[in-house]
């Protein structure tokens, strides 16, 4: 099928290299930076190896455990430590829920988290009308009142998107919402005990799976990844198209843009305008991720308490938006600690850059603040990190699926062009897999596995 050039070295372009690879094509890997992965990647703190960036993937879409196979890799699931909410002044229990609507009234209750009339409102349920594309928190405070949203919904978006409840679409972040909550009765019946487990990483942390993406790839003749090229401007020239890099131009007979919303627009300003200016209207968060290593002997009375950790809903006014407890939530961790206990928290939400822009030492002290009221925790670490992912989770607004929609009939108009990411069909890593599938199988006209 000619030669391609895939833009952009991340889980998604990774995963198109090695489609397009397997197809018969000739493939460049363009990288802006120094390294593959995007935001999955290792870091290190205590001389302890840990993701710095996204540390699990859904297990049960398949796309992801499916590539990690493929690859050779074992999967790992997380411990059976329960998450809490720290609102209202104490961590409590997270009851069961739809990302964030309570499928549990009495476990609801129980937890705490809601004040007497906020429960009130939840018990007065009322089925809404889930016909039309809304946003996550608006269909649940028809339901259940505002008070569910800001106290579960938004911690849960929070966590995945770095968003707001009453922006985020329910057609593209939860489209089972909509249907259950149309429903007389929300009813979810416990998983069965053989259910397989609801989230898994590979062995040793999920920056494996691209590290080992990347040396597949390497291994492959005809395949080139190559970093330090950031593609500048793109141009369509006959049947093909020219990449400009700050070593020269490259011309490829097919090519896959698997960069951000932002840069895929400016780069498809001439090829693909239209297309171009619907990405332009996508939103994006930026967060910092915040590890720490604590000795076990002076913290496991406070930490070690059989919890995974806490979301914090931003209606508390604290600084971070969620702390994993990673000793508890991975046994992997736990034993690469050796006498450390490794946990980290989040902090930034869409609209709030300006929080972040402080420095690191800033940024742990306010962490170290929040997990002392928190939990009583007070003593110093041995090593704080900071991973700051500026721009880095896309916004799934009202709208966005028919956005989308719009942006590939654009796209598919102009031949031998794909796009795919996390911009397009989930930030997960499996649906980030999925899209360069789809993408790689759109150029040849067909499907395609792992």
């Amino acid at each position: 099928m000619g030669r391609a050039i895939v833009v952009g070295a991340g889980v998604a372009g990774l995963t198109a290299a090695r489609d397009l690879a397997e197809a018969g094509a000739d493939v460049l890997v363009l990288e802006g930076t120094d390294r593959a992965g995007g935001k999955l990647r290792a870091g290190q703190v205590a001389g302890i190896t840990v993701d710095v960036g996204a540390e699990a993937m859904l297990h049960r879409r398949p796309e992801g455990a499916a590539l990690a196979t493929a690859l050779g890799l074992p999967l790992t699931h997380p411990s059976a430590a329960t998450s809490r909410v720290w609102t209202r002044e104490a961590l409590r229990p997270l009851p069961r829920t739809v990302m964030g609507a309570p499928v549990d009234l009495d476990q609801l209750a129980d937890s705490g988290i809601l004040s007497a009339d906020g429960l009130a409102r939840a018990r007065d349920q009322r089925p809404v009308d889930s016909t039309a594309d809304t946003s996550v928190g608006d269909l649940v405070a028809a339901r259940y009142g505002a008070e569910v949203v800001d106290r579960l919904v938004e911690p849960l978006l929070g966590g995945v998107y770095a968003g707001q409840a009453r922006r985020i679409s329910v057609r593209s972040a939860v489209p089972q919402l909509a249907s259950l909550l149309a429903q007389p009765e929300v009813a979810v019946p416990l998983p069965p005990a053989d259910a397989p487990p609801v989230f898994a990483a590979t062995e040793g942390g999920m920056w494996r799976l691209v590290a080992a993406l990347a040396d597949d790839l390497a291994a492959r003749p005809g395949v080139e990844v190559r970093y330090d090229a950031p593609v500048t401007a793109l141009r369509r020239t006959g049947a093909g198209f020219v990449a400009t890099t700050p070593q020269g131009d490259e011309a490829a007979d097919h090519l896959v843009l698997a960069t951000p919303a932002a840069p895929s627009a400016r780069l498809l300003a001439d090829v693909a305008p239209d297309a171009a200016r619907e990405l332009a209207e996508i939103g994006y968060a930026s967060v910092a991720l915040v590890t720490l290593a604590f000795r076990a002997d002076e913290t496991a009375e406070v930490l070690d308490v059989g919890a995974a950790g806490f979301l914090v809903p931003p209606v508390d006014r604290r600084r971070i938006k969620a702390s994993t407890f990673s000793f508890a939530k991975w046994d992997g961790v736990r034993v690469a600690g050796d006498g450390l206990l490794v946990l980290r928290t989040s902090l930034g939400r869409y609209g709030e850059e300006d929080t972040l822009q402080v420095p690191d030492a800033e940024l742990v002290a306010a962490s170290l603040a929040d997990l002392a009221a928190a939990t009583g925790l007070r003593v110093p670490p041995v090593d704080a990190v900071v991973q700051r992912w500026g721009g880095g989770l896309p916004q799934y607004w009202v709208g966005h699926a028919d956005r989308v929609a719009r942006v590939r009939a654009a796209v598919a108009a102009v031949p031998g062009l794909a796009v795919c990411g996390a911009s397009y069909d989930g930030v997960g890593i499996p649906a980030t897999i999925g899209s360069a599938h789809r993408a790689v199988a759109d150029l040849l006209g067909g499907t395609m596995g792992a």
